[in-house]
């Protein structure tokens, strides 16, 4: 196939991708504007909303978005919408008083907020649509089916496979566990400056293990370029963990010299002072971030001894309405959302509960 000025043969676009998204951090990390705060005006919506819900049974996941009513923040909500799809990629929403309540009722106002961004997804085979994030004991090297999410150790960069990841910090942790993003189009950018040839290599496909979450039929793995492009937009995919422990299958090819310099290139990129910036969460933030122009990562973390008193975050997968054509290649990882979407669950609060999971 020939190429059309301007792209690869697999149709990835050869030119930097301007747009706010290709930040860097030490351009935003001291500025406020990517916080935005909720007034008592707010807070009462929510509240409202709440006990509407609450007194019609109203639960998740089938509460939506006409459901969860809140027209002056639901303006707002756009305005997130709007920074998330074609802004900088990312968004701190501060201010929701989580002391007040219950687990239950924290995860519906926070589901009521992610419902006036987009549709909830599945996150696992499970059909979870509210996920836990906190320490389970998980090792995320040695367990295939546990998820980096069930650690307290540190998480190299990577994104979810959805348009939009939401974070609800319940409980932070004693010390540590800060979350630190890089914009994953600015890496890309700089693969251009620096190294166009490894810039072609990560437009090529990587096989990503499915870790034991496959359907039946499927491949244990698939397979992505970490760059694509569709209609003028950079959509980047990046898991090195995943990718690396696809090798453990005998059937994937083993990772070319050509792709272990990429994937080096990328992590150091990544973890350039100049690339990434630090974000620290407040019991009541809500992070929202962009996968395919944002990457993310955390710092390992020490917890507090009670289990009433450790880190507890919750977490929506999101599809967003700008996003409604994505490139070919993640067709194949999206039917396992779509399977999973089929037997959506309930979230649960009961820890031997969650603890429980990490044995399917």
């Amino acid at each position: 196939m020939m190429a059309t000025p301007g792209t690869t043969a697999s149709g990835s676009s050869t030119r930097p991708y301007l747009h706010p998204s290709a930040w860097k951090g030490e351009d935003l990390s001291d500025r406020g504007d990517w916080v935005i705060h909720l007034d008592a005006d707010d807070i009462a919506e929510l509240e409202s909303a709440l006990a509407f819900v609450k007194s019609r049974a109203l639960g998740i996941p089938g509460l939506s978005r006409n459901d969860f009513v809140m027209p002056g923040l639901a303006r707002k909500m756009s305005a997130v919408l709007h920074q998330l799809e074609d802004g900088r990629g990312f968004v701190l929403l501060r201010g929701l008083p989580v002391g007040r309540y219950s687990k239950a009722d924290a995860a519906t106002i926070y589901w009521g907020i992610g419902a006036h961004l987009g549709q909830a997804f599945a996150q696992n085979a499970q059909g979870d649509m509210l996920g836990h994030v906190r320490d389970l004991g998980a090792n995320l090297k040695t367990e295939m089916r546990a998820r980096g999410y069930h650690t307290r150790l540190h998480l190299p960069f990577h994104n979810d496979s959805t348009d939009v990841v939401g974070l609800l910090c319940l409980r932070k942790a004693k010390s540590g566990g800060a979350s630190r993003i890089v914009s994953s189009a600015a890496i890309h950018n700089e693969f251009l400056i620096r190294r166009p040839d490894l810039w072609a290599v990560m437009c090529e496909p990587f096989c990503v293990d499915r870790r034991g979450e496959e359907n039946p039929g499927q491949k244990p793995y698939y397979v992505t370029p970490c760059f694509n492009h569709l209609d003028g937009r950079l959509f980047i995919r990046y898991n090195r963990t995943y990718i690396e422990s696809a090798q453990r299958f005998a059937e994937v090819p083993r990772l070319s010299p050509a792709q272990v310099e990429a994937l080096d290139l990328m992590d150091s990129l990544c973890n350039d002072p100049a690339f990434y910036m630090d974000m620290s969460f407040e019991p009541g933030d809500m992070q929202f971030l962009n996968n395919y122009v944002v990457l993310h990562s955390r710092g390992d973390y020490e917890d507090w001894p009670e289990v009433e008193r450790k880190r507890h975050l919750l977490r929506l997968w999101l599809r967003t309405p700008g996003f409604s054509r994505l490139p070919a290649p993640f067709a194949d990882r999206n039917a396992d959302m779509t399977a999973w979407q089929r037997h959506p669950r309930p979230p649960v609060f009961d820890t031997s509960e969650i603890k429980a999971e990490l044995a399917h």
